[in-house]
C-alpha cells in the first residue's frame, strides 16, 4: 500500500521543477534589486566626486587670481618702498658689468 502511482509521481515533478523554478526566479529577483541598488550607490558617489570636482575648479581659479595679484609688480614696488625702505638706484650708484 506504501507503492506511489504514477500519478502521484508526475504531480510530484512538476511540483519539483516549480520549486526550482521559483527559487531560480527568487534568486534572480534578489540579484537584480542587489544590482540596481549598487548602481544607484555609485550614482550618488559619481554626484558628489563631481560636485567636489567643481568646488575645487572653483578654489583653484581663486588661488590663481591670488597668485597673479601677489606677483603683481605694483604690490611688490609698493612693499620695497613702504616696508623695507629700498629706492631705485641712482646712476651713481649702477655698476656696469662687462
Amino acid at each position: 500500500m506504501a507503492r506511489k502511482t504514477p500519478k502521484k509521481q508526475g504531480d510530484m515533478k512538476i511540483t519539483g521543477i516549480w520549486i526550482v523554478f521559483m527559487a531560480v526566479f527568487i534568486t534572480e529577483l534578489f540579484v537584480y534589486t542587489w544590482c540596481r541598488v549598487n548602481c544607484i550607490g555609485v550614482g550618488y558617489e559619481i554626484s558628489k566626486e563631481t560636485q567636489k570636482q567643481h568646488e575645487l575648479a572653483a578654489f583653484q581659479t581663486n588661488l590663481k587670481i591670488e597668485l597673479a595679484s601677489l606677483k603683481s609688480p605694483e604690490r611688490i614696488a609698493k612693499i620695497a618702498k613702504n616696508q623695507l625702505g629700498l629706492v631705485t638706484p641712482t646712476q651713481k650708484q649702477t655698476i656696469i658689468i662687462p
